[in-house]
């Protein structure tokens, strides 16, 4: 009879006592699992805000490359050419080819905004929102840059090469006369770029 007593505590104590290790082993591994459920989250959310980064500095380094582009062809290289050269026609040529460059720069930079921001659009908002007014501008500017790269460009080019030196044919000379006019719509096309793409730059920073 003694014995029973002392017993049966004992053996209540020791599955008491394994219980509560089980209990708690049961406890840790859950514990285990939210923790590599946590990691999982902050690295998916790292790499979430690192892409996101990569998109808006793609977005920035775009707007940054053709704007700038145009902002040193207007003030330095194109007054420089025509100060420094001997002649208007070789200062011409030069202005010439360096517009042609710098509109596919432009081209290549309006692409790459196009793309990252319609990714980083869908990305934060769950749409393309492809009619944002961004995007509506910068295919403005696109178009705009083909039309002076293979409208406007080549039909001065043939102008100048069937004219000469520009200088020394009349202001009055029917050639002379369409390719002043061209010239005028070229600065124009230009000048309606730069101008709508800091439009795009002012909608851009206030979408981040």
């Amino acid at each position: 009879m003694p014995c029973y007593t002392i017993d049966r505590p004992r053996g209540f104590w020791v599955l008491r006592l394994r219980g509560c290790c089980a209990l708690r082993r049961s406890h840790c591994a859950q514990d285990d699992r939210v923790n590599v459920d946590d990691r999982i989250k902050v690295v998916g959310d790292e790499r979430y805000n690192s892409l996101m980064s990569f998109l808006r500095y793609l977005m920035l380094l775009s707007l940054i490359v053709w704007l700038g582009g145009l902002i040193f062809f207007a003030f330095v290289l194109a007054p420089t050419a025509f100060s420094v050269l001997p002649s208007r026609h070789l200062a011409g040529n030069v202005v010439g080819r360096s517009l042609g460059t710098l509109h596919w720069m432009g081209i290549m930079a309006g692409i790459i905004f196009l793309t990252s921001s319609i990714l980083y659009s869908r990305f934060t908002k769950g749409t393309a929102h492809l009619f944002a007014a961004r995007h509506v501008l910068i295919c403005v500017m696109l178009t705009l840059t083909l039309i002076s790269q293979f409208g406007i460009i080549p039909r001065m080019d043939m102008l100048r090469a069937s004219i000469g030196e520009i200088d020394s044919v009349s202001p009055d000379h029917p050639a002379r006369m369409q390719f002043d006019a061209l010239h005028v719509w070229s600065t124009r096309v230009e000048g309606g770029v730069f101008l709508l793409g800091l439009v795009v730059v002012y909608l851009t920073a206030a979408s981040f």
